[in-house]
């Protein structure tokens, strides 16, 4: 496996573009599986989740076209598949958004239950819950989702959900797409992905009403085009990188992103000491020589604080003046970092789903591995920050996530260079 090295002790300073948030590409792409036309989606990031998306279709059998700006045209008119086998699925939770589309048009589907990260359970019962309301007949066994409509057509329903899920919203809103008469959704996720694939659904002729808040309704329509979409920019890539430019007490711009999706994070970066301007084509992040102080973070559903930058916070307060506590709320099982960043000499103590961080002078450059995609972030910028060299092991957790991140920070002075596994030995037996 691939590894990343280190060297800390650089100031960061330079200007980064986002790139498409691969939270609302995936979506938007699988949104192609209702259609009878061609999508065309851009500002696609180049990402191992990307390429397994668009296998997943391939194996549907979609076509799959890239042009010469690098948008991907999607074409299911003519699907043959409608089961999304285990060894497609394993490494992607997002995978799960194939069922909703292809029960909606086809009447039918059979999902592998889904992987990723191991970051808590995760749990695909609202999904199932709310199609089922909607008419399906849902079995799990063998490890796989089988589902079908008796009467060949979802209908609409009043669906709430126990708890505010992005997947689930998203997965719901694009069955109901197609679905008889009106579906109201309540106790929606609010995450700027999710408008964003409302945005993508109504271009391919959907109708629906309420994105971004807590009610969605969705008239449904008998049937779904194709259309052009650009997906809006990763506001969790922008938000690490303006991290890294605090913790390393430099200057980072990065264009391209939405501030208004930012607002949580820039306010707990401007508590923590950091100067940040807010333009309309991007953010820029100033840090001063005073001493970081350390801020308390309780991570919630959009528009509070995210919980995929949870783990660049705890980094950002283990080198920060004073004691903060951070609460996870979203997801369990989501400090495995807390471990790793404790090998490079964090002070950091776990009770239930908080941890409290004790500021520390400095780390240490060490051998960790990453084990989870937001974690391996929180260990580059460790790595950033710490006295000597940190290789960072299992780097395909952050390839799933950010787009060629060794060349942004390098751009900005980062002492990072990406180490290729090497050839595997072949013995021969004589």
């Amino acid at each position: 496996m691939d590894k990343l090295l280190v060297r800390g002790g650089q100031r960061l300073d330079g200007e980064i573009h986002a790139s498409g948030a691969k939270n609302a590409a995936l979506p938007a792409l699988i949104a192609s599986l209702l259609a009878d036309s061609p999508l065309q989606v851009g500002n696609i990031p180049h990402l191992r989740d990307i390429t397994t998306t668009l296998e997943l279709l391939q194996h549907l059998g979609a076509s799959v076209q890239v042009d010469e700006k690098l948008a991907i045209q999607v074409d299911a008119s003519q699907l043959r598949v409608l089961r999304a086998p285990y060894k497609l699925v394993r490494t992607m939770r997002a995978s799960i958004l194939v069922l909703g589309p292809l029960l909606a048009r086809f009447g039918e589907a059979e999902v592998s239950l889904p992987g990723g990260c191991a970051i808590g359970s995760r749990p695909v019962n609202l999904h199932i819950k709310g199609l089922e309301m909607m008419g399906a007949e849902v079995d799990i066994a063998g490890g796989y989702i089988r589902a079908r409509v008796p009467g060949g057509r979802l209908q609409g329903a009043r669906i709430l959900f126990d708890t505010s899920t992005v997947t689930g919203t998203e997965n719901l809103m694009m069955a109901a797409t197609l679905a008889e008469g009106v579906t109201v959704l309540e106790n929606t996720a609010r995450e700027p992905e999710v408008v964003d694939l409302a945005r993508c659904l109504v271009s391919m002729g959907a109708k629906i009403e309420g994105a971004g808040s807590d009610i969605i309704r969705i008239q449904g329509v008998r049937k779904l085009h194709g259309a052009v979409h650009h997906v809006i920019p990763d506001r969790i890539e922008a938000a690490t990188y303006l991290v890294a430019a605090a913790v390393t007490r430099g200057r980072i711009r990065v264009r391209g992103v939405k501030a208004l999706f930012l607002d949580a994070v820039i306010g707990k970066l401007r508590e923590a000491g950091a100067s940040v301007d807010v333009a309309a084509d991007g953010v820029e992040l100033r840090m001063p020589d005073a001493p970081i102080q350390a801020v308390d973070i309780r991570t919630a559903p959009f528009p509070a604080f995210p919980t995929d930058m949870q783990a660049q916070f705890v980094l950002l307060n283990s080198i920060a003046h004073g004691t903060a506590t951070i609460t996870e709320t979203v997801f369990d099982n989501r400090f495995m970092h807390v471990q790793e960043l404790q090998r490079m000499g964090a002070q950091i103590e776990i009770r239930g789903n908080t941890v409290f961080v004790h500021g520390v002078d400095h780390l240490s450059g060490a051998q960790v591995m990453a084990t989870d995609l937001r974690a391996s972030a929180c260990l580059v910028l460790a790595g950033l920050v710490a006295e000597g060299e940190t290789a960072i092991d299992r780097i395909y957790h952050i390839d799933r996530g950010y787009e060629s991140i060794e060349e942004k920070l390098a751009q900005c002075g980062a002492h990072i260079r990406r180490i290729p596994a090497p050839p595997a030995r072949i013995s021969v037996a004589g």
